[in-house]
């Protein structure tokens, strides 16, 4: 019988070592995420690092979403703190600020020398295009994790198809989405769980 194969999913979840090792992952994470941070977001920590599983990075994800701020800094904090409180929240906060807050101030002063060229200005559309991209490819590969979301895959399908249209056919504020849907979502998954909890007690009790 073949060894049963080894994939990201089966690996056991690791745990950051330090408030050190949170601001240099979190550095070198920011250092690559132009424009696709998603994308890389979810390679390091749930493939590489293993420092959550899928549906934790969806659970958490979700949730840096709807607070304000940037998402990916708002999950880095909640990573952080997660482990060492609040210094380990403003390590990961540090890492994710400092050495793009550099590169950044260098990229626009040197763009602003050729922000009018054409060749420029298409680069920037082209790299647009690669964004893009790579959030949708993610997007793809965390699928599977909603099969283990309360709800239930068709209804989570559901939701992101609504959510689709509202955003960017209807062009709907942001806000609205996420006060309608999201509440709606919110609502449904609640009682949900509701029930659930409830037949595990009738089971309990008999």
């Amino acid at each position: 019988m073949p060894p049963a194969q080894t994939t990201p999913d089966t690996l056991p979840l690791q745990h950051p070592q330090s408030k050190t090792d949170l601001f240099v992952s979190f550095t070198w994470l920011a250092l690559q995420g132009f424009g696709g941070v998603l994308a890389v977001v979810q390679r390091e920590l749930v493939e590489k690092k293993r420092w959550m599983s899928r549906e934790q990075f969806v659970e958490d994800w979700a949730v840096a979403q709807i607070m304000p701020g940037p998402n990916v800094v708002n999950l880095s904090m909640m990573i952080g703190g997660r482990y060492f409180g609040l210094p380990g929240a403003l390590a990961a906060l540090a890492g994710m600020l400092s050495a793009p807050m550099v590169l950044v101030l260098l990229l626009a002063a040197l763009y602003g020398s050729v922000a009018d060229s054409a060749v420029a200005q298409d680069a920037l559309r082209g790299m647009g295009a690669v964004a893009a991209g790579l959030i949708a490819a993610t997007g793809i590969k965390l699928i599977g994790a909603l099969d283990k979301n309360a709800m239930g895959m068709g209804v989570c399908v559901f939701l992101a198809l609504v959510t689709f249209i509202a955003i960017g056919l209807l062009r709907w504020p942001l806000l609205w989405v996420l006060l309608s849907i999201g509440g709606g979502a919110c609502l449904w998954a609640y009682r949900v769980l509701s029930d659930a909890d409830a037949d595990r007690a009738k089971k309990g009790d008999a």
